[in-house]
């Protein structure tokens, strides 16, 4: 039990979830260098950037929801009628 509530410490409370700041740093360096590198490599004009790097968010996005596994607790409450 100890080591659960260790574990417990190191968890952020963000919006109602819990997270690991070091799987929020990785997810958000993921998806920066993805969005960036879409933006960067984009030929042409003006409407190919912002498609090439929301494209390249959506990717990271996906990336890190793959690696990074949620940190979720949830707890079955059974209700007396």
């Amino acid at each position: 039990m100890r080591r659960l509530s260790e574990e417990k410490k190191s968890l952020f409370d963000i919006w109602g979830d819990n997270v690991k700041l070091s799987d929020l740093l990785i997810a958000m360096l993921i998806c920066i260098v993805m969005t960036l590198g879409g933006y960067l490599i984009a030929p042409g004009d003006d409407p190919q950037p912002l498609i090439f790097g929301l494209v390249g968010g959506v990717i990271g996005f996906i990336i890190s929801s793959i690696i990074i596994k949620p940190k979720r607790e949830i707890k079955d409450i059974e209700e007396e009628s």
